[in-house]
């Protein structure tokens, strides 16, 4: 399984966030918005001088594509605790291994 977080800031902005954050994980750069309509996360003017940015979310998707858990908030101080997560990813994990 990878983590992978997704954004709709230029790859420069998302390096220097990551850097500053301490991120190790995964971060994309989603400037054309492909994946975020793809989920319905466009938050259209929610952003800073009325920029669109990316509604929170968090995903479990497998390696079929298959999406097995969906968390979506429309406050962004909001999200998944990590405890949460690591469950799900435990579930999952066992549920996958005994072909569920």
């Amino acid at each position: 399984m990878q983590v992978v977080a997704i954004s709709v800031d230029p790859p420069e902005v998302t390096r220097e966030h990551c850097r500053k954050q301490g991120y190790t994980y995964t971060f994309l750069s989603d400037e054309k918005l492909n994946a975020i309509l793809r989920y319905n996360l466009l938050h259209h003017d929610g952003g800073p001088g009325g920029s669109d940015i990316a509604r929170p979310g968090e995903f479990l998707i497998d390696s079929a594509g298959t999406i097995r858990w969906v968390n979506l908030t429309e406050d962004i101080r909001v999200r998944a605790r990590p405890e949460q997560v690591v469950k799900l990813l435990d579930q999952f994990g066992r549920t996958a291994r005994s072909g569920d």
